[in-house]
């Protein structure tokens, strides 16, 4: 059987890695085109790029996915099934190429968070369990009908970076029980409830905002579903009145009924930094300053000069 798997992240590294450890036959990798990255804009190629080169794999790198030269390398390639993890949009004329389809991993339990952004999303609204699913692709984004499901408890510390990790694992096992299952032909799709869907759209920077006059879980469930990246952050002002951006990756959270306006810092100046909220206090354990190193609590209170009395906006 051949196989074209799509992919770009390190989420999608693991997938192929397991396919290619079972000696499934893939005849060609496709992902984003090179680009500039970091501070230095240097050129770099995606996690799945460098796994490919790395076993010797046919690479593809479309600009456009519908242009007549990648539509001709595809079709030359002869796939008889298409893995898609962690890539774009796909337009009709590629995913539905091949004669066994295409099948997509994604990082929920679907027809819950279909979207940009699931892993986030699921641990952002305070889900206690998440999953993957592999589904055959159609029309409409992340809608096709179900192959296989895997499901994960979300504790109540759990980070979206730490759910990534779990979900790229299990993920990759339901890869190849999907692959085994659609090789031998014994296998039954079931089509998604669209009552039940939920939307995880793309993270914008104002999504990652922490707004202080928010009931506490609330807030504590957006700092672990933004860890560590992007990352929830606040301002505060400096001593000339302009904001300063800091950057929360890691906080715990009491509940209390207190009468401090939302946002206002209590600290001891030493080890402990709790910010007001409703119906408690967020405990802020680890975070970064605009241009500076991800720090404890207690480094930064040592290297930080905080005013006697101030809020975060």
């Amino acid at each position: 059987m051949n196989i074209v798997f799509m992919g770009t992240p390190e989420f999608a590294v693991a997938s192929l890695d397991i396919l290619v450890k079972n000696n499934y036959n893939i005849v060609g990798v496709v992902t984003v085109p090179d680009k500039p990255a970091g501070r230095g804009q240097q050129v770099q190629m995606s996690a799945v790029k460098k796994y490919a080169l790395e076993k010797g794999l046919r690479v593809l790198q479309p600009e456009k996915l519908k242009s007549e030269s990648f539509i001709e390398e595809l079709k030359s390639l002869k796939a008889d099934l298409q893995i898609v993890v962690a890539f774009r949009m796909l337009p009709e004329v590629v995913w539905d190429m091949p004669p066994l389809g295409t099948y997509n991993l994604h990082a929920s339990l679907l027809p819950k968070y279909r979207g940009a952004a699931p892993i986030n999303w699921a641990v952002i609204q305070g889900d206690t369990k998440s999953g993957v699913t592999t589904f055959k692709l159609k029309h409409e984004i992340d809608t096709g009908n179900i192959l296989f499901q895997e499901e994960t408890p979300i504790s109540e510390t759990t980070t979206a970076g730490q759910l990534h990790d779990t979900l790229m694992s299990i993920g990759a096992e339901l890869v190849l029980k999907s692959v085994r299952a659609i090789e031998s032909g014994n296998y039954t799709l079931h089509p998604q409830n669209d009552g039940e869907s939920v939307h995880a759209p793309k993270l914008f920077k104002e999504t990652c905002r922490i707004k202080w006059d928010r009931d506490v879980m609330a807030i504590y469930n957006l700092i672990r579903g933004l860890s560590p990246y992007p990352a929830a952050y606040t301002e505060f002002p400096d001593k000339n009145a302009q904001p300063v951006s800091i950057k929360i990756y890691r906080a715990l959270y009491e509940l209390k009924s207190h009468t401090y306006k939302p946002g206002t810092v209590l600290s001891d100046g030493k080890n402990s930094l709790k910010v007001a909220c409703i119906n408690g206090f967020i405990d802020i354990q680890e975070l970064q300053l605009a241009g500076k190193k991800r720090m404890g609590i207690a480094e930064f209170l040592r290297g930080f000069n905080l005013p006697d009395s101030f809020s975060f906006f």
